[in-house]
C-alpha cells in the first residue's frame, strides 16, 4: 500500500472523527467573515447503514458472511467513494478489536483476521465482511461503520457459534482453577471459557450445573434448572446464578468450555483386554488420528449423535462415554456425555479424533 493510503487506513481502525449525530450529511466549512464562526452547509442526503437484524449462526472452521449495506436517501447515484470499517464488539458495545476497514478495493485486516477476513462487494452498496476458517473466538457482535466523509453511520451484526457449553474439572479436583488457567484448561480440551450467553443458551436448553465456574469476561457463575439447597437455596427461581467478577490469580473455581461443531469425526477404539492411557494415545495414532479432547467428545455428542455405552480414555486423562439414547446399563435417565473421573488405575477403550 501506499504510506499515505496505509496511515489513512491505520487512523480509521483507531477511531473516526463523529462530530454529528443526526444521520444527515454535512459540509463543514470555515465562513469567510474572518470571525471564526463555523457553516455547517446539508448536502440534502441521508446515509443510512443496515446489518442483519436476526444473529448469524456458523460453526468453527466454515466460512461465514456478515451482512451490511448502506444507501442515501434520497439516492445519490454510484459515484462516491467511501471507507469502511468493521470492529468487534464486547458484550456492553465497546469496542474489543478492529477486524478491518478498507477504501475502495483497498483494504487492510488486522490480528487475527489477517487472511481469514475480506469486503464482500457483491452489489452496488454492499459492505459485507466475509470471514473464513471461523474460530470459536469470532462468536460476538460486530459493528459495520460507514464514513463519507463527516458522516459515519453504522450497525451491528451478531455472529454466534452452533456449539455446547460444558463444566469442567481438572484432575486435582473441585474448585482449583484461577481465570488464567480456567482459560487454558478449556483452550486444551479444543473449547474457549464460555461467555454469558453462550451459558444462558446452554441452560435454555437444560444445563443444570451446581459448581461455578469462570466465564470469559472474569465472572463466575452457574446454571440451575431445578432450584435446591446447596445451589442458592429452595426458594430462589431456576436462572443463572452469579458471584459476579472475581480475583483472576486469586479466586479459584472449575470453568464452563464452549466448543463448536466439528471438521472431523469422532470414533471408539477397544481390545479385549482394554488398554492403558498410553496404549490407547498409541492406538489413536496407529489409525492415523489422535486421542480426542472433551470438547471434540462433547462436540460429537451433541452435533453427530454420537452413542457409545462403552467408557473410552480421553487425552486429560479422564474416562467418559457419550449417551445420546439413555437406556439400562448406561447411565441416567437423560442424554449427556457420562464421566468416570480420572482414574489412576484401569483399562479401557479409547475415543479418538480424525480430521476430514
Amino acid at each position: 500500500l501506499p504510506l499515505l493510503l496505509k496511515a489513512t487506513l491505520l487512523r480509521l481502525a483507531s477511531g473516526s472523527y463523529r462530530p454529528f449525530y443526526n444521520g444527515f450529511y454535512y459540509n463543514h466549512i470555515m465562513n469567510d467573515n474572518g470571525d471564526g464562526q463555523d457553516k455547517d452547509y446539508f448536502s440534502g442526503a441521508k446515509l443510512v447503514v443496515e446489518t442483519s437484524k436476526d444473529a448469524v449462526y456458523s460453526y468453527s472452521g466454515a466460512n461465514v458472511t456478515l451482512p451490511c449495506h448502506y444507501r442515501y436517501e434520497p439516492d445519490m447515484g454510484p459515484k462516491r467513494k467511501i471507507r469502511i470499517k468493521w470492529s468487534k464488539l464486547r458484550d456492553d458495545y465497546t469496542k474489543e478489536q478492529d477486524v478491518m476497514v478498507a477504501i475502495g478495493k483497498t483494504y487492510m485486516a488486522f490480528g487475527d483476521f489477517k487472511g481469514r477476513a475480506h469486503i464482500r462487494r457483491a452489489s452496488w452498496h454492499e459492505a459485507s465482511l466475509v470471514i473464513s476458517d471461523v474460530r470459536l473466538k469470532d462468536d460476538g457482535k460486530y459493528r459495520c461503520e460507514v464514513i463519507d466523509g463527516l458522516e459515519d453511520e453504522s450497525d451491528v451484526v451478531d455472529l454466534r457459534l452452533q456449539g455446547i457449553v460444558f463444566p469442567y474439572q481438572p484432575p486435582r479436583g473441585q474448585y482449583r482453577l484461577n481465570f488464567h488457567e480456567a482459560e487454558q484448561v478449556c483452550q486444551d480440551q479444543g473449547a474457549i471459557l464460555a461467555n454469558f450467553n453462550q451459558l444462558f443458551q446452554a441452560w435454555s436448553e437444560g444445563l443444570d450445573w451446581c459448581n461455578a465456574g469462570w466465564l470469559a469476561d472474569g465472572t463466575v457463575q452457574y446454571p440451575i434448572r431445578l432450584p435446591r439447597k446447596p445451589c442458592g437455596g429452595v426458594h430462589l427461581a431456576p436462572g443463572i446464578r452469579s458471584y459476579g467478577p472475581r480475583h483472576r490469580h486469586l479466586h479459584r473455581f472449575d470453568a464452563f468450555c464452549f466448543s463448536s461443531a466439528l471438521k472431523g469425526e469422532v470414533f471408539y477404539l477397544d481390545r479385549l483386554a482394554g488398554m492403558t492411557l498410553e496404549e490407547a494415545k498409541q492406538s489413536c495414532q496407529d489409525a492415523g488420528a489422535e486421542i480426542a479432547r472433551v470438547g471434540q467428545l462433547y462436540s460429537a455428542w451433541k452435533f453427530l449423535g454420537l452413542d457409545r455405552c462403552n467408557a473410552g480414555w480421553l487425552a486429560d486423562g479422564s474416562v467418559r462415554y457419550p449417551i445420546a439414547t439413555p437406556r439400562a446399563n448406561c447411565g441416567p435417565a437423560e442424554p449427556g456425555v457420562r464421566s468416570f473421573g480420572f482414574p489412576s488405575k484401569g483399562r479401557f477403550g479409547v475415543f479418538c479424533y480424525k480430521e476430514r
